[in-house]
C-alpha cells in the first residue's frame, strides 16, 4: 500500500530540528510531506509525526521497516526519511520524544539505527554507509552527523554502552550515559571504527580502520589511528575519488 501524504513540515516541528541539529540549509532545501497512512491508530493517537522527503517513493521507504519500528507505543516522535531506506536492516525507536533525521540522497546498507527515548539521530545529508553500520543514541544522547560522511564496513557509533560501569567503592557511575557525538563535515571512518562517548570529530577528519575514539575531541584536518585513537597526521585531506 502506498503512502499517503498531507501537508509539509509544520513550523513546531521544523523548530524542533533545528534545534536538534539539523543544518538549516538542508532542511529549508528539502520538501517534506507528512504521511497519514498506512499508519496504526496508537501513532497518531501519541502525536507522532512521519515526513518523507518529495523524492522518496513507497520503494525507498518499506512499509514493513515502520512496522518493526518498535515493540511498543511510543509518543512525540519525529521522524523525518528523506533519503531511501530501502536497505536499512532496521530502524527502531526506543520511547517517547525521539527525533530521527536521515537527511537527502544518503545511502545506508544493512544499517542498524535506534533512537531512544528523548535521544536524536540526525544525520544531515550525503552519509554513505558502504555496509552494516550501527547508529544508536539513547539515554537523552545525540548523534548529529554532518554532510559529506563516509563510512565504511562495520562502523559503530553509540552515544552509551549500554550498561552501568561503577565504582565499587562510591557506586559512581563510570561509563558515558546520555552521551553527545558530533561528526563534522566530510569525515571518512575507516573499516571497524568505533565512536562512542562524547565525541566531537573535526571536519575533514580520517579515523583509521579499527581505531577507537571514545569521549574524545578530535581537532579539523587529521588522521587519527589507534585505540584508544590518537593524532598520526595533520593537515591531511582526502577525496572519495581512488586517484593516483
Amino acid at each position: 500500500m502506498p503512502w499517503t501524504r498531507a501537508g509539509g513540515l509544520d513550523d513546531e516541528h521544523r523548530a524542533r530540528l533545528s534545534a536538534a541539529g539539523v543544518d538549516p540549509d538542508v532542511l529549508a532545501s528539502t520538501a517534506l510531506r507528512r504521511v497519514d497512512a498506512p499508519l496504526p491508530g496508537w501513532w497518531h493517537e501519541g502525536g507522532n509525526a512521519l515526513y518523507l522527503g518529495d523524492d522518496v517513493d513507497d520503494v525507498d521507504l518499506p512499509e514493513k521497516l515502520v512496522a518493526t519500528m518498535s515493540y511498543y507505543p511510543f509518543s512525540d516522535v519525529v521522524l523525518v526519511v528523506a533519503s531511501p531506506t530501502n536497505n536499512v536492516a532496521s530502524l527502531l525507536i526506543g520511547g517517547d520524544g525521539a527525533t530521527v533525521f536521515l537527511g537527502p540522497r544518503s545511502a545506508f546498507t544493512g544499517s542498524e539505527i535506534y533512537c531512544g527515548a528523548h535521544s536524536t539521530v540526525v544525520l544531515t545529508a550525503d552519509v554513505t554507509a558502504t555496509r552494516c553500520a550501527i547508529v544508536d543514541a539513547r539515554n537523552g544522547g545525540s548523534v548529529i552527523a554532518e554532510p559529506g560522511q563516509l563510512w565504511a564496513a562495520n562502523v559503530y557509533i553509540a552515544t552509551d554502552d549500554m550498561h552501568r560501569l561503577e565504582d565499587a567503592e562510591t557506586g559512581a557511575r563510570i561509563n558515558p550515559y546520555g552521551a553527545h557525538i558530533r561528526l563534522g563535515r566530510h569525515v571518512w571512518l575507516g573499516r571497524d571504527a568505533i565512536i562512542t562517548g562524547h565525541c566531537e570529530v573535526g571536519d575533514g577528519v580520517v579515523v583509521g580502520s579499527r581505531a577507537m575514539v571514545r569521549g574524545q575531541k578530535v581537532p579539523p584536518r587529521t588522521a587519527v589511528a589507534g585505540c584508544p585513537a590518537r593524532v598520526i597526521r595533520e593537515g591531511v585531506t582526502w577525496s572519495p575519488d581512488d586517484t593516483p
